[in-house]
């Protein structure tokens, strides 16, 4: 699965410079897990996964403006 740009901005990983990223390559994600940012005229929106897997690449570098519906993060399905 690849979650994707919901709108125009600017893509960031973590929530604050210096902070932790929300998810790395390996982690398991839920549904509802925050894996970025993206900031639309200084209004920062969360971006859930939308599904349980694990992550397998990041297709985005951190601060990097993105297009509405661009790949940012691939998921792989949950091993049961």
């Amino acid at each position: 699965m690849v979650i994707r740009a919901p709108m125009v901005g600017t893509f960031y990983r973590a929530p604050e410079p210096g902070a932790r990223p929300f998810v790395a390559v390996g982690d398991r994600v839920d549904a509802d897990t925050i894996v970025c940012i993206i900031e639309v005229m200084k209004l920062m929106n969360s971006i859930s996964a939308g599904a349980e897997g694990v992550v397998t690449h990041i297709l985005v570098e951190d601060a990097a403006p993105v297009e509405a519906q661009a790949p940012l993060i691939v998921l792989a399905p949950r091993p049961k």
